[in-house]
Order: structure tokens, then sequence, then C-alpha cells
């Protein structure tokens, strides 16, 4: 209806025909019928947009190459050394204008005997077009199927050793866009795994990365059952205390999420001996924290009102101790795996799983609080800081803004636990790999 009434508009407007003007108004009414058709898919949400994503088909917006591609080894260790290493890869593959072939993951954990290590397929554990459609235009991931095998590839030896800086990794990575490399379909970097490559990225590139890892539908079935569960104790303690467990929101909707706090608790026996090593090289007393020590930070959070449920994210080791959940102060509810009966979801899952569930948990948590010195809680509050980023929220100080983060290992200037945000400036990745305690709430 809208076009008939602007072309009636346009025929009671029109002067006297001339070829001009009859070509002008076909532009026009090109223009119209093209919005009308073209309209519906632009009213289409974002996530309905990542299921139309093909990775096969071409580009409309010029970026990164789809014909040359860069292959990386198998990449290995715990879950987040993992993800550093992929997205190490992926920027990595953006300087050099190629994509990334889809590396093989590690689902187990081995340190040391490579040949015990189990690879999977990282469409496996996360969504890949959902991936290359939150990411398009700044990284995109290949599939092995796209490459012609014209050639062999290009093999790019990776330097090791005190002598193998980070400005000489810069030089061999600059040499290899315009030379002799770049004739090649693949570049296939060797030598050492990704996670020790030199870093040439900022913090917020490798933020960008990580929020387009999207978890698989059957893992994320699993991330939701868990936090259910949570949810569903924390009721139960609100209403064992005679507190109405639904609140008004400001549109009159009710029953919002019973809240919840995560705790990345760090206190196996291997880590507390690595940790007090560290402590005396570093002379520094803010790594290690005691379970006594934990407890009393996080009591000391006042963000949310008790009771309240507190998750223990902890190593497997820890669930046959039934004392981690006890010694809590009143109005803190605190449930592991075993307590919270899901020890049936990670236990038919492989290491790289369990700890994608964790990681989860922790990150959608309305309160977190980790260990600064920890890989695992450093990329929980990044992906926290990421999104109160996108809420316009760059500082966590003196206020509860949700999503409130803390590092139980570093004091804070109320006596409790220092509030904890990603420093989105930093130009590598450094203190996020390895751990720092100058962490702040901004």
């Amino acid at each position: 209806m809208n076009i008939l009434l602007e072309l009636k508009h346009l025929k009671l407007l029109s002067l006297p025909a001339r070829p001009v003007i009859c070509k002008g108004l076909l532009i026009v009414i090109a223009l119209i019928v093209s919005r009308a058709i073209l309209s519906p898919f632009f009213a289409i949400n974002s996530s309905e947009k990542e299921e139309f994503y093909d990775s096969t088909a071409p580009d409309l917006l010029p970026g990164i190459r789809r014909d040359k591609f860069v292959e990386v080894p198998q990449i290995i260790w715990g879950l987040n050394n993992q993800k550093i290493a992929f997205a190490r890869a992926c920027l990595t593959a953006r300087f050099l204008n190629r994509s990334l072939l889809m590396p093989s993951l590690s689902a187990s954990l081995f340190y040391k005997e490579v040949d015990l290590l189990r690879p999977i397929n990282f469409d496996k554990v996360f969504d890949f077009n959902k991936f290359n459609a939150r990411c398009r235009g700044f990284v995109r991931l290949a599939r092995y199927s796209e490459v012609s095998n014209r050639t062999e590839p290009f093999k790019l030896q990776k330097g090791s050793g005190r002598r193998w800086t980070v400005e000489r990794d810069l030089d061999q990575l600059q040499q290899s866009i315009g030379g002799k490399a770049d004739d090649f379909e693949v570049i296939e970097i060797v030598g050492k795994h990704p996670f020790l490559w030199p870093d040439h990225w900022p913090v917020k590139d490798y933020a960008k990365i990580f929020d387009c890892l999207v978890l698989v539908p059957e893992i994320e079935t699993e991330v939701v059952k868990v936090i259910s569960k949570i949810r569903e104790a924390g009721q139960r303690a609100r209403h064992e205390a005679g507190i109405p467990h639904s609140k008004q929101r400001r549109d009159g909707s009710t029953n919002l999420p019973v809240p919840y706090v995560a705790v990345h608790m760090r206190i196996e026996k291997d880590w507390m001996i690595h940790c007090k090593k560290w402590e005396l090289r570093s002379n520094s007393h803010e790594i290690c924290s005691s379970k006594e020590e934990i407890i009393h930070k996080v009591s000391q959070i006042t963000d949310l009102r008790r009771p309240v449920v507190v998750y223990l994210a902890v190593a497997d080791s820890l669930l046959e101790d039934d004392s981690i959940t006890s010694g809590w102060r009143v109005g803190m509810v605190a449930y592991e795996k075993k307590k919270l009966g899901v020890t049936d979801i990670y236990d038919r899952q492989p290491y790289l799983i369990k700890s994608a569930i964790d990681f989860e948990v922790c990150s959608r948590a309305d309160v977190f609080v980790g260990n600064s010195f920890s890989t695992f809680s450093n990329l929980v509050v990044l992906s926290r800081t990421e999104r109160l980023y996108n809420l316009g929220k760059a500082s966590s100080c003196g206020e509860n803004i949700g999503l409130s983060s803390y590092a139980y290992n570093v004091m804070g200037d109320d006596g409790g636990p220092q509030r904890w945000m990603t420093d989105m400036s930093d130009t590598n990745l450094q203190r996020l790999s390895y751990g720092t305690n100058n962490v702040s709430c901004h």
C-alpha cells in the first residue's frame, strides 16, 4: 500500500514526458521497490542474522582474504590458555590478511605427555558460523575444504630462546606480507604452539575475539542446567529464610532470577605449593589465599541481599573434601558440583568441556570473586568487563553497577576484596596471561 501511494504521488507531480525525467522516475521507483524487498531482512535481529551467515558466501565488505590461509599447530594446555592461543592465532592471521584454518583444540589436560593429548575440533566446542558472523570483517575462520591444494604450504618457523625477541618476531611477520610467503595459498606456522608466541596485540583485540566465541548448543544446554540448579538452591534458601524471591522490575514485570555469587577457589595442594614459591620469588604476599581467607574476604561483599548461594568453582580433586562448603558466614550458602547434584553433567564431559561450563557459570554470575594470578579468573573478569563497557560503564568504583568482580587475593581500600575490572588499555595480554596484583575497579 505504501508503494502504491508513493507511485501515485509521483504520478501527480509528473511533468511532461522527457527522457531525463523518465529515467529519474524509473530510478526512484527502483529504489522504493528495493527498499520494500530488503527491509524484512534488515528487521531480523542480530542473533537471527548469525543463523543466516554462510561462511562460504562471498563477503561484500573488504577485509580478510578468503583465498589465503594460515595454519597453526594443535592448541594445547588448559581451557583459557587454549582460548588465548586461539585468539593469538586469529590475530596473527588478521595481521597477514588471511583466514585462519580451523585449528584443533585439546580435550584433555597434559602438559608434557603430548602423545596423550586428545584433539577435538574447534566446532565441537564453539559455534563456527556464529564465530564468523560475530567477528565478520575482523577475523575469519576457514575450513580445510576451502583450500584448493594447488601448492605446498609455506612453512614459517617460529624462533625460540632469548634471542628471539618480540621485535624479531614482528619483523618476521611483516616480511611474510607481500614477500615470497604471500605467493603461497597456505602459510603453515611451525614450532612452538601459539600460547608461547610473542604477543603483539592489545587487550581490546583479544576481548573482541573472545566475545565471538559462542558455545555449541549441546554445551550451552548443560550450562543452563547448572545455572538453573544454582538459582533453585538460592530460591530454597530464601524461602527457608522467609524472604520472597520475586522482585519487581521498573517495567512492572516480576520473578527476576535469584542472584548468585561464583567463587573461583584456588586452594588445591599443587596450586598452593606453586603460589608460595611464586610469592617468595616476587617478594609478594598477595598471590595465595587459604580457604579461611577466601571466606573472610567474600563475606565482606555487600552487593547482594542475603541469604545468597555461593557457587564454588573448584578442581575435581577437591570435590571429595566436604569441608570446602562448611565454615561460611551466616546467609552465605556454599555449593559445589557434588552438593548441587550436577556431577553427572560434568562426569560425562572431557576436561575442556568441564572447564568451558564452569567458565560460563562464573562469567554469568551476578558477582564473581577470583584470584588475579589465575588465567581462568582473569579471562572471566575480561568477559564481564567487556560486557560492562558495552553498557557504557567503564568503572565499578564505589557503587554496585551489576556484574561486579573482585580479587580475593588483593585487599581493597575497605579491607575487603579488591573490586576488579580489566584494564582495556593494556597493549598486550601479559598481565592476564601470567597474573598481577595491580588490579583496580576501572
